[in-house]
């Protein structure tokens, strides 16, 4: 079973504090907008792997694409 965009948002909210977190995606390619204070500081690869690191394995098995913007809260509110 191809997991869904709620799927994924409740996975990614379980592993990592998200201020806002979208999802949208069709069971295998997904898009994600998430915002963390755990990203404050951190490289765009470094956000990545926190949100890799809340997805586990699920990365490797369940999702075939993952596109993601990660912005702290700060960077969220500036976004046009």
């Amino acid at each position: 079973m191809l997991p869904t965009p709620e799927d994924i948002r409740a996975y990614i909210a379980a592993g990592l504090p998200c201020e806002h977190l979208e999802v949208s995606g069709d069971g295998a390619h997904f898009e994600a907008v998430i915002v963390s204070t755990a990203f404050a500081g951190k490289r765009l690869i470094a956000r990545h792997q926190l949100v890799y690191g809340a997805l586990g394995d699920r990365m490797k098995q369940e999702i075939h694409a993952l596109s993601m913007r990660t912005l702290t809260p700060e960077e969220f509110t500036k976004t046009p």
